[in-house]
């Protein structure tokens, strides 16, 4: 009969998958900018965006207010590597007429109850954080702000709504002279998702179901519409108990739950909570018992006072009638109490109205947190997740079998969640200390960070110091008498002209100037249809060689060509070559090149001070199968400007910014004091990858750049370089990584054996981790590739990390790049000067933001010079040929 009655509260898994999917639409609704004011659910942003994480430390206070008691917490938390905490607490009845009078009363009383809390612990000497758990709708601005939105719970106090909670905690403390600091407000749902995450780090759903009910989890910033920022994790207040106001639920409510509503104090407002929630399920229970004793089905058709009195039955009545073994002799006192004579049928049935009423709670309940599970789990994109509920409230504790029923219902409808549900033992209020610790852990993370990231942050008046040193030391390298001194080394490079559009025939191209050797067919026509077509193979060039001899190396050069002309066919052709060699090299003329020192991890002996074309011709000659006219010896900087030269006519400075950082231009001949004219203009490779090797760049260098230095190839050389190019950006990363560490600021104090090795941490992965398009979860899984275990936290820490270095490196670059700007727009006597930089290298190309804060920052310090950046398509080895072109016509030109 029970059942047949109360057929609609019986929920099959359909329905609740049904729910579940609901609940779903509800949370994205409510975390939506323009869908959040008619969401019922209303996604509170609790501005929690960290889960402890065993490191914090410390003595604070809690104060918890939410329902007819107050209580006062100290909360000392040890650093002793075993996660320990002490608890102490004290409890405060809250009179009726506090809770039921204004606002200013409240928070005198709640300041009073501390103050007499800190007295009898002896706490009014120290200074001591606070964390205040308010179990009411608040929305929060940051974590120590909250306006109440609505009491709920038959809160009733006046004049508190539309108010700052925290800041009528603080004056009343104030007015008390309590020596507290309010550092945070907290729902007591997030109390108690904090709680038991000290406990265990997984857990990071927190879910309260007793006289009301919420839940709360860890949702991506992402997502979260109505906040700023879309880094790391943010806790949401779900709010849940509101689901169902706007009508989405009454299909599934009966008119027990609509006579419930209208007797309530909100009538139409919490409607998901008077299904779920202890303080309404007693009652629920005397409305059905009512209607059925009304119609003869129960107690021969007597109603009593008992059955007619609201509040009557309460949540405790229906836990006892619903215990294992004594439920039916509980049943029986329990309806005598309430003078109601059952017979043992009549207890048999009411037991079975208590037990649908409260599985239809325990139904609902899992339906709702399995939608944030799935929702959990999609965020994490796992085909399977583990994860820890955090769980509070007098239902689920004191029911007898309230906590099973739910737990099985949640497997059943997520299988894919392997889900511990975790008791919390010292609740809100612990909670509410434990987000003011991590509060507390953060802020003094923060000062920290912000220390060591700090000498990365440069002014616009250090910018203009590093632009105006580079110029200086440009003009110490074009003049004879400081030539030989110079730190940026000005060589000449003797192409003189670029291309004009009349160049043709065929040319070969090598390149060489990383761990890959390149040999190119260039094909050039002019003319209308004129184009540049390209062949080339790809050698790599071992580490062994690269270190080893340089007949070794130029012998393994010599091969690959040998290769490449085979490959093409075209063997016996006596081909004019242009050599991209990305070394710095001292010319005597177009086709002789002194090494003047290797870098970029290149050791090669017996080479520097010996010419390159020279021991390429000698290479050649002892291979004795082919001849090839070696017409240029090019660095790739100026195989760069002349390749956008072809396409720009305006491009006259070349700008590398890959693995290595260089910049070449094209200089009045009257300037250049090593080489003999005055006339026309010459490209000038300026090696500016050692400027600062005199020291007069220390004031900006940090204690990373000078380890990144010292564990390099070349100590002491390359500075700038070593600051601003590809190859050692990753490597001042992973030295910073190593510092925080230590600090105990990032992967819980654990240095993995993998950042312990030099050059792990390559630049790819700086391109990579600030991609904006990238969600933390990536930036983890590029971290575990590591070896390194990071939390959501890490990689924010270490995303900020890389985009100070990074940004930097740009700065610095565009720094330098303003110099030569300015001192090309002096040298043609200018106003206004419209130039075009040609740039290559993989910084350039491939990071997200390098590029953008390189152009801001030369606009920035060289106003008066409008700069286009020109990307080069396949910039070293087509410039290369474009220079023999180039020179071949000039060398016809003055044959003729």
């Amino acid at each position: 009969q029970v059942d047949r009655y109360l057929y609609h509260m019986r929920l099959s898994d359909d329905i609740l998958l049904d729910v579940m999917a609901r609940f779903q639409a509800e949370m994205v609704k409510g975390l939506g900018r323009d869908t959040n004011p008619t969401a019922t659910v209303k996604m509170l942003p609790s501005f929690v965006r960290s889960l402890p994480d065993g490191t914090e430390k410390g003595d604070f206070l809690a104060v918890d207010l939410g329902g007819s008691q107050f209580r006062a917490h100290w909360v000392k938390v040890f650093d002793d590597g075993k996660q320990s905490s002490q608890l102490e607490s004290k409890f405060y009845p809250t009179p009726k007429e506090v809770i039921q009078g204004n606002g200013a009363e409240l928070f005198d009383y709640v300041a009073d109850c501390l103050l007499d809390f800190m007295e009898t612990k002896n706490l009014k000497h120290k200074k001591l954080p606070l964390g205040f758990t308010f179990s009411f709708p608040c929305k929060q601005t940051k974590l120590e702000e909250g306006v109440l939105l609505a009491g709920t719970k038959h809160f009733k106090v006046r004049g508190v709504q539309d108010t700052d909670v925290v800041s009528s905690l603080r004056k009343a403390l104030q007015k008390h002279k309590a020596n507290v600091d309010v550092l945070a407000l907290v729902n007591d749902t997030v109390g108690t998702m904090m709680t038991c995450g000290y406990d265990d780090q997984r857990c990071e759903v927190g879910l309260i179901i007793g006289t009301g009910t919420n839940a709360c989890y860890m949702e991506e910033m992402r997502h979260i519409d109505l906040v700023e920022g879309d880094e790391g994790r943010m806790c949401i207040n779900t709010e849940w108990g509101a689901f169902g106001d706007d009508g989405a639920l009454d299909d599934l409510r009966t008119e027990f739950d609509r006579e419930l509503d209208l007797g309530s104090l909100n009538p139409g407002k919490q409607l998901f909570e008077k299904m779920i929630s202890s303080l309404y399920l007693g009652e629920l229970v005397r409305l059905i018992l009512l209607k059925m004793t009304k119609e003869g089905l129960l107690f021969n058709g007597k109603v009593s006072t008992a059955l007619l009195t609201k509040g009557k039955i309460e949540m405790k009545h229906v836990s006892a009638m619903e215990k294992y073994k004594e439920g039916l002799s509980n049943t029986k006192e329990i309806l005598t109490e309430l003078n109601l004579f059952p017979s043992e049928e009549d207890c048999i049935a009411v037991q079975h109205v208590c037990t649908i009423v409260s599985f239809r709670s325990a139904n609902l309940c899992a339906a709702a947190l399995a939608a944030i599970l799935t929702r959990l789990r999609e965020n994490k994109k796992l085909l399977r997740m583990r994860t820890t509920v955090g769980i509070d409230g007098g239902l689920y504790k004191t029911h007898p079998q309230y906590a099973k029923r739910l737990h099985k219902v949640v497997r059943r409808l997520v299988p894919n969640c392997d889900v511990r549900f975790l008791l919390s033992v010292s609740g809100s209020g612990k909670g509410a200390a434990m987000v003011t610790a991590v509060a507390h852990r953060l802020a003094a993370q923060r000062k920290q960070i912000d220390a060591a990231l700090a000498p990365f942050l440069l002014s616009l008046e250090t910018l203009r110091e590093v632009k105006n040193k580079m110029r200086t030391e440009l003009e110490y390298g074009l003049k004879r008498e400081t030539q030989a001194s110079a730190t940026v080394k000005m060589l000449p490079t003797y192409v003189c002209g670029t291309p004009d559009g009349t160049e043709k025939g065929k040319f070969l191209a090598l390149d060489l100037g990383g761990t890959n050797f390149r040999v190119l067919l260039v094909k050039i026509r002019s003319g209308r249809r004129r184009s540049v077509q390209m062949y080339n193979k790809i050698f790599a060039i071992p580490l062994e060689i690269m270190q080893g001899t340089g007949e070794e190396l130029f012998d393994h050069i010599v091969q690959c060509i040998a290769d490449f002309l085979e490959y093409m066919g075209i063997k016996g052709a006596r081909l004019p070559l242009g050599f991209t060699f990305s070394f710095p090299c001292r010319q005597a003329s177009i086709d002789k090149g002194t090494l003047v020192g290797w870098t970029k991890g290149f050791k090669a002996t017996d080479c520097e001070g010996e010419d390159v074309v020279d021991m390429l011709r000698e290479a050649i000659r002892r291979r004795n199968e082919f001849d090839l006219d070696i017409v240029a010896v090019v660095n790739d900087t100026v195989g760069t400007m002349m390749t956008c030269g072809y396409e720009d006519p305006n491009c006259e400075i070349g700008l590398i910014a890959g693995t290595g950082s260089n910049v070449c231009y094209m200089e009045d001949m009257k300037n250049i004091e090593i080489v003999e004219g005055n006339e026309g203009k010459m490209c000038i490779n300026t090696e500016w990858g050692g400027f600062g090797d005199n020291g007069c760049i220390d004031n900006i260098r940090t204690k990373y750049d000078k380890e990144v230095d010292e564990g390099s190839l070349n100590p002491g050389k390359q500075r700038y370089e070593k600051m601003t190019s590809g190859m050692y950006l990753g490597e001042i990363v992973r030295q910073i990584l190593i510092d925080l560490t230590k600090q105990g600021l990032l992967f819980r104090g654990q240095i993995s054996e993998s950042l312990r090795k030099r050059g792990i941490f390559e630049t790819k992965f700086l391109s990579q981790i600030e991609s904006d398009r990238l969600a933390l979860l990536q930036v983890r899984r590029i971290l575990q590739q590591l070896g390194l275990d990071s939390t959501c936290e890490d990689s924010i820490i270490v995303k900020e990390v890389c985009g100070a270095v990074s940004k930097r490196a740009a700065q610095l670059c565009g720094a330098g790049l303003a110099a030569i700007a300015e001192k090309k727009r002096e040298n043609r006597g200018v106003e206004r000067l419209q130039i075009t930089v040609g740039v290559d290298g993989t910084l350039y190309k491939l990071h997200p933001h390098f590029s953008r804060v390189l152009r801001e920052t030369v606009k920035e310090l060289a106003p008066q010079c409008d700069v286009t950046f020109m990307l080069s398509e396949d910039g070293s080895g087509k410039g290369a040929a474009l220079i023999t072109a180039v020179a071949k016509r000039l060398h016809n030109v003055g044959q003729k």
